[in-house]
């Protein structure tokens, strides 16, 4: 079996830790057993490993989220690249277009398609082991998961079976997506599960489906018309147009984490980060990323998040109004998880020649480099923190230690790498600061370091 994991999210909903860049399946909040914490992403990836199914994963997640998906979760997992967001059922296709020119994966594989932001038992992936084993008994087009619900929710799709008899699978009558809460009762009394978004097929299912629409079976030619797709729902636009469908039950812990006020119900402490909550305050959380302290007195029933992108204080109930005010509203991200580290925007200016700085404080991982580069529009200057590392200028290779200061021209080839743990300070200088205006040269870090020692340029 290969599975899918859908990545993604606009990180709107859980602003301010979540941005553009670092969705909410990448805010490590989740705690582990040995005291520290992860991601919803690392979560699930730890999960698959213990059930097995690690190895046969490969990831969907759109282009600008690669970098801090290597960051949380390494090199070996391959990643398949979305040039742009167009929808569950547009993702499912790249990735069945990768697995079917790519991997060449047998049209008998089954494929189950799994969405990161759930939080679930590890008994949630035993049962996820057994799908191709139920459509193959069922002669099912389509398996789906659907959990046990703990109460009537209008937040939630359902799956209402067509029998009430205690089965193992039951085939699918219906489906509803989001009903009041009123008649989420009334559907649970017809043992209808909440619908957890996983969907197992065949592989010659799942290409059926994209010549039936026209859509190529190969991945660069996906990837060349992926622009001109309509942004499509697997539920809408496969699950509920497939007649033989059967859903199986799950009674464990299942959770889909998508505000604030599902968040703060899974996780074990008030308050994470710098801050105190006063005892009559019940039911409030605090996630503070700032080195400043927030302390809530005598609020209860909200959340209070700080990040660099801003503050959040709202109601839990209401919290997900958020997105509506800032779904307008771009806001560069002022911190990011890159492969090799993390940064984060200390100060944006402009002065009265049009001349911009930006600063940013850089954290490089022992061992980590920044690629060979160079930047067309601005110049830099590099105040070493702390740590030792390797530098690279328009050839040249230095040693660099705490207290150090670079000056990096503009146009002029440059890099590092860390020995140790490396922080600094970056000070961009030019008329045009933006992630766009750089070079990558085609060359490695080693392949860099082999030039400068070739010509004798070190220094």
């Amino acid at each position: 079996m290969k599975i899918i994991l859908l990545a993604g999210g606009s990180g709107k909903r859980l602003w301010p830790l979540s941005n553009e860049i670092r969705s909410k399946i990448f805010l490590k909040l989740l705690k582990t057993e040995n005291g520290g914490r992860e991601s919803m992403i690392q979560r699930v990836c730890r999960q698959l490993d213990a059930a097995g199914l690690l190895p046969s994963t490969q990831i969907v997640t759109h282009q600008s989220q690669i970098e801090i998906m290597r960051n949380q979760i390494g090199d070996a997992m391959p990643i398949i690249s979305e040039p742009y967001k167009r929808g569950t059922f547009t993702a499912v296709a790249l990735a069945t277009a990768y697995l079917h020119s790519k991997v060449h994966a047998n049209t008998d594989e089954i494929v189950c398609v799994i969405p990161v932001d759930l939080f679930a038992e590890s008994s949630f992936f035993t049962i996820v082991n057994k799908l191709p084993d139920i459509l193959a008994h069922s002669g099912a087009e389509l398996a789906l998961l659907g959990t046990i619900p703990k109460s009537p929710s209008s937040q939630f799709g359902y799956i209402v079976p067509e029998t009430n008899r205690a089965m193992d699978y039951y085939p699918v009558a219906r489906f509803v997506e989001k009903p009041t809460e009123r008649k989420a009762r009334n559907l649970i009394k017809k043992n209808a599960l909440w619908n957890c978004g996983i969907f197992a097929f065949s592989m010659k299912f799942m290409l059926s489906q994209l010549e039936k629409r026209d859509l190529p079976l190969s991945y660069e030619e996906m990837v060349t018309r992926y622009e001109r797709l309509p942004e499509l729902g697997f539920d809408y636009e496969v699950v509920e147009k497939t007649r033989h469908t059967v859903v199986v039950p799950y009674h464990g812990t299942w959770n889909d984490l998508g505000s604030w006020n599902a968040l703060t119900n899974n996780l074990e402490t008030n308050v994470i980060g710098s801050g105190h909550i006063s005892n009559d305050s019940v039911n409030t959380h605090v996630v503070n990323e700032l080195s400043h302290p927030i302390h809530v007195i005598d609020v209860s029933n909200i959340i209070v998040a700080a990040s660099m992108d801003g503050i959040l204080v709202a109601s839990k109930k209401n919290s997900n109004r958020i997105k509506q005010i800032i779904d307008n509203a771009y806001q560069r991200p002022l911190y990011e998880e890159k492969r090799w580290g993390t940064y984060s925007v200390l100060d944006h200016s402009r002065t009265e020649k049009e001349t911009e700085t930006l600063t940013k404080k850089i954290k490089l991982l022992p061992g980590k480099n920044i690629s060979y580069q160079l930047h067309h529009k601005r110049s830099e200057v590099w105040i070493i923190i702390s740590g030792f590392g390797q530098f690279i200028l328009n050839d040249k290779l230095y040693s660099i230690k705490t207290g150090d200061v670079l000056q990096i021209p503009v146009g002029a080839k440059h890099g590092v790498k860390a020995i140790t743990p490396l922080e600094f300070i970056e000070v961009q200088i030019g008329t045009e600061l933006v992630e766009e205006d750089i070079t990558r040269l085609a060359m490695t870090w080693e392949e860099a370091i082999q030039y400068c020692n070739n010509g004798d340029n070190r220094a």
